[in-house]
């Protein structure tokens, strides 16, 4: 089973972190590339940009916008399946929000837990694509 847990652009990366994918459809600022030591940057994972700047983490938004966002990823599952078609027992999702209890990388590691738990994250009826390197 994979694990998947959250980290923020500007914590230390560490051994134990796993496979490290950006989920940001912007590049945190002020950090450098080589800082983030990624596996990936999956921008298509993130939400639409008209969605993020709605929710605009804003916790009385929070129940709507995962809503909103879940539905976004059921209607693209080629933006998330490779990250568990192939998920390492460890994955970290990497997201630049101050906010860390409502913000993109909490919802999408809520939605894909449910795929995994349910078996429909690889059922092989999705396309994966490849991982997109960072750099």
């Amino acid at each position: 089973m994979t694990t998947i847990i959250l980290k923020r652009a500007y914590e230390q990366a560490a051994k134990s972190d796993g496979k490290r994918v950006l989920v940001e459809r912007l590049w945190p600022r002020g950090v450098r590339k080589e800082a983030l030591h990624l596996d990936a940057w999956m921008k298509d994972v993130a939400p639409s940009t008209s969605l993020r700047k709605w929710f605009n983490h804003d916790p009385k938004k929070w129940n709507e916008f995962r809503k909103r966002y879940f539905a976004e990823l059921s209607a693209n599952p080629e933006s998330w399946h490779a990250l568990i078609a192939d998920a390492p027992s460890r994955l970290t999702l990497v997201y630049s929000s101050h906010e860390q209890e409502h913000n993109n990388a909490v919802a999408l590691r809520e939605y894909l837990e449910k795929k995994l738990r349910t078996g429909k994250g690889d059922s092989g009826a999705h396309k994966s694509t490849p991982l997109r390197k960072a750099g």
